[in-house]
């Protein structure tokens, strides 16, 4: 007879628990856990030093979810034999899923040294180091295990998961496509090779690639929230709508997918559940939910407080691999202040058409600027302006967050300033990483960043008031007039197109809303649709739309009486100059509350074209009251949507009122602060002298006003 595993029972026959021992094992492999645990539990209670029922009992509680029983039962299994690397290895696994992550390496690299040869041990200990965000120690770990067996599918994927982390993403993508030629129905390398492409700004690609990731793993929520966020950044909202509504079939508390399906419902006019879904939404961001992105928050909601709490729980989920910092506090001691602008928009982008003459204006002698662009060039006119425009101008949009944040701190960049903030091509990893001394959040996004490591915020008193401070984890810094940059050599096309051209009446009132459709809402429609119905003739004017948002506004219409006929769809104009000679053709702009027209405003004040606001309670819908100070019109602020409805009623019923406020806009248009493009730059430039000097000095950031100057 074979000597028993069960030695030293005197209370019961060994050869009894060696069956009982045997029926547990295949119960276990035939997944009856319950069964297995009763049977190891009896063995247990007759002869409780065993390592072999001890061990399969403590994986059968993590089977079950019982992680911290499956430790306790796991570690006892190991006092009793101390050279299992196969009870190191479940051990480190459950640690790792109940987030002790230092437990879980200690025992990962125990069953290691104890079996260099298990990939199992290995590839557990990447993720782990991935967790910690010890990524070069991961890769190492997969590529130990690739050494020894060249052709782990399993393995090869984890490597181009960490080349992602790393934010090498060309090597990632490459990884994934190797894994893929090995096994052409691996979910996990699909959806890898899907998010890299999106990461690289190839959509067409990623919804290739996800598409089949979730063609083969249905139930994956990543697969889905990632579909749609690829379909979100091609413009294509109905797919988005119906790829997100998959994945909240699937957990209706997805990450992000309230707020994705909100802004795509908003971006396609499509009114028919919005008021619950963005109920639903911020309920979700008020219990502590990732419910929205931050763009989305400023879409969803006016509340302030709303706002912040939406962004900062972004910035925490962002934080959790939060990197050392770069640069440590020592002074720098240049002859002129380091400043670099970091966009993803240095082209033909409105951020670009509002902050180039600035660009052009700055004190040269005083001030050594720096572009750091993190998108490929467009060869337009606006990306060859700002490049020459700037001292120095770095292309580096195939680089890492890592590498450009390096580049910022080899540098000896005093202050960055953030120009992209939440909105597409975010690149929130660079200024985690702090490469300056001095950090700020401007123009790009009008919000706050909800972060340790931006440490202002420019703005003016209208759009962020002093009592408003509260809601911006940045100090505030109030410039004078308007906080938005313009370009007063912005060229307008001579030649005004007419309006058969642009598919206009001959006669009447045309009310222009040249916002996004996003911005608009049920209750600024109805306003709009009202004003058609009153002003005989006349008809409202929005850009181009992609995808049924055009059909869904005329249908909209029509529910209120209105022809649908009478919203006009702009054309796309090739060049700027066109599209600002066109506003000509305009009455009035109908500004969107709650989330204002900012470039748009400009855009149409430079060409003349008056503009009504509402003022809102957040940044965003408090730009437009900013800009129409700035250029003398304040008497077109309303605080009211029922005045803002009787402001422009009156306005299109009194022709003469009308032209004597256009008349104004042009007589004051070149004088007022608005367009002062040299002024705005000595403005701006006071406010990064006094970020440095209270950096030079040791001081902490603190919220101060700029003096206007005469």
């Amino acid at each position: 007879m074979s000597k028993s595993p069960f030695p030293g029972s005197t209370q019961v026959d060994p050869r009894n628990l060696e069956a009982i021992f045997n029926q547990a094992l295949a119960a276990h492999r035939a997944g009856q856990l319950d069964l297995a645990a009763s049977l190891y539990r009896q063995i247990l209670s007759h002869s409780k030093k065993q390592f072999a029922p001890r061990h399969l009992l403590g994986v059968i509680e993590g089977q079950r979810g019982n992680l911290a029983e499956g430790v306790r039962q796991i570690s006892k299994a190991i006092k009793l034999d101390p050279n299992s690397a196969d009870a190191y290895l479940n051990l480190g696994r459950m640690q790792g899923e109940l987030g002790e992550l230092s437990n879980a390496e200690r025992s990962l690299r125990k069953a290691l040294a104890l079996n260099p040869a298990n990939p199992l041990a290995a590839g557990n200990l990447a993720a782990v180091l991935r967790r910690l965000g010890r990524f070069e120690e991961a890769l190492a770990c997969v590529d130990a295990v690739l050494a020894r067996e060249s052709n782990n599918v399993i393995a090869i994927i984890n490597r181009a998961n960490i080349l992602f982390d790393l934010d090498r993403l060309g090597e990632a993508k490459a990884v994934y496509q190797h894994a893929l030629s090995l096994n052409q129905d691996d979910a996990q390398a699909w959806l890898g090779l899907g998010v890299t492409e999106n990461r690289l700004k190839n959509p067409e690609g990623a919804v290739a690639a996800l598409k089949r990731a979730a063609a083969l793993m249905p139930g994956s929520l990543e697969a889905w929230l990632s579909l749609g966020h690829a379909f979100e950044t091609m413009g294509r909202h109905d797919d988005t709508a119906a790829v997100v509504e998959r994945a909240l079939a699937l957990n209706p508390r997805a990450t992000f997918a309230g707020g994705m399906l909100v802004f795509a419902r908003n971006s396609l006019c499509d009114w028919s559940h919005l008021a619950e879904e963005r109920e639903a939404c911020l309920a979700g961001i008020r219990r502590g939910d990732f419910a929205a992105v931050p763009f989305t928050g400023l879409v969803l909601t006016d509340d302030p407080a709303d706002q912040l709490k939406c962004t900062t729980l972004y910035a925490q989920a962002a934080a959790t691999r939060r990197p050392k910092p770069l640069w440590h506090g020592e002074p720098y001691r240049h002859d002129r202040i380091r400043i670099a602008y970091l966009s993803g928009d240095f082209r033909d982008h409105p951020v670009t058409h509002l902050i180039a003459g600035m660009f052009e204006q700055h004190d040269q002698g005083r001030f050594e600027t720096f572009g750091i662009s993190t998108s490929p060039s467009d060869s337009s006119a606006e990306h060859r302006r700002v490049s020459t425009a700037l001292t120095h101008f770095h292309d580096v949009h195939d680089k890492s967050d890592a590498e450009i944040a390096a580049l910022l701190r080899s540098l000896e960049i005093d202050i960055v300033i953030d120009l992209v903030g939440y909105t597409q091509g975010t690149r929130p990893g660079i200024l985690a990483r702090r490469p300056a001394p001095v950090q700020v959040n401007y123009l790009g996004y009008p919000g706050t960043m909800g972060t340790p490591h931006h440490d202002y915020i420019l703005a003016d008193p209208t759009v962020i008031p002093t009592e408003a401070r509260q809601f911006y984890s940045e100090q505030v810094v109030h410039l004078p007039g308007c906080y938005l940059p313009n370009d007063r050599a912005r060229a307008i096309a001579d030649r005004t197109p007419t309006r058969a051209e642009e598919g206009l009446p001959e006669q009447g009132i045309v009310f222009c809303g040249f916002n996004n459709p996003y911005k608009f809402s049920p209750e600024i429609f109805d306003i709009w649709m009202r004003l058609l119905g009153q002003i005989e003739g006349s008809v409202l004017w929005l850009r181009s739309i992609k995808g049924t948002a055009p059909d869904n506004l005329r249908r909209e219409a029509e529910k209120r009486g209105i022809a649908g006929k009478r919203i006009v769809f702009a054309r796309r104009a090739e060049r700027i100059e066109d599209h600002l000679a066109r506003h000509r053709l305009a009455d009035l702009f109908l500004d969107t509350p709650h989330y204002n027209a900012h470039a748009g405003a400009c855009d149409a004040l430079w060409a003349g074209l008056p503009l009504i606001t509402c003022l809102g309670t957040a940044f965003a819908g408090r730009v437009g009251a900013s800009v129409l100070k700035a250029v003398g019109l304040p008497d077109l602020i309303t605080t009211s949507l029922a005045d803002y409805e009787a402001l422009a009623l009156r306005l299109a019923r009194e022709p003469d009122t009308l032209a004597a406020i256009k008349t104004r806009l042009a007589g004051q248009r070149l004088t007022a602060p608005l367009f002062d493009t040299p002024r705005f730059t000595r403005h701006i430039e006071a406010a990064y002298t006094t970020m440095w000097q209270r950096a030079q000095n040791g001081q902490r950031p603190e919220s101060f006003a700029v003096e206007r100057l005469g």
